[in-house]
């Protein structure tokens, strides 16, 4: 895939396991340039659609990517807190017209152990990068409808 190196990516990440999460923005930075790429941070999850959407809405960035590491802290049920996530993310792409991709995870069975530390870490590099691939993806699957010479023609669909 060839990288457009006039494309601009906002990478939003949460403050939340910090440690783990700012992986993601290591592999994301592997695949593509990090003088592309504007760094943000918030101070959890929950804020991530937010954060998307102000930036979709400044026109500068061609994909929004978010990061987070959503775990049970016993309080309140995790995967609704990242399903509201994740649900948030997917509006506001929708909303913006504009790819807005999510590298939140919820495990199911984390312990602030070592060795699952090193796992996370681990998998957050791997999802950055496909993240990476994946934003760069959809900026050049959009660049069929940049201008209107270019858009696909739309067929009617008949009322049979």
């Amino acid at each position: 895939m060839t990288q457009d190196r006039s494309a601009r990516f906002a990478f939003v990440r949460a403050s939340w396991h910090a440690d783990i999460v700012d992986r993601a923005y290591d592999g994301f930075t592997e695949v593509i340039d990090a003088a592309q790429v504007d760094s943000f941070a918030v101070p959890g999850a929950f804020e991530l659609p937010l954060m998307a959407q102000r930036l979709a809405k400044t026109g500068r960035y061609d994909a929004v990517v978010c990061a987070a590491f959503v775990v049970d802290g016993g309080i309140y049920r995790h995967d609704f807190v990242a399903q509201s996530v994740v649900d948030g993310l997917m509006r506001v792409g929708l909303d913006c017209d504009l790819p807005v991709l999510s590298v939140s995870l919820t495990p199911h069975h984390y312990q602030e152990t070592d060795h699952h530390n090193a796992i996370y870490r681990a998998h957050f590099v791997t999802k950055g990068r496909e993240a990476a691939q994946a934003a760069l993806g959809m900026t050049q699957a959009l660049e069929v409808f940049s201008s209107k010479e270019n858009a696909p023609e739309i067929s009617k669909i008949s009322a049979a």
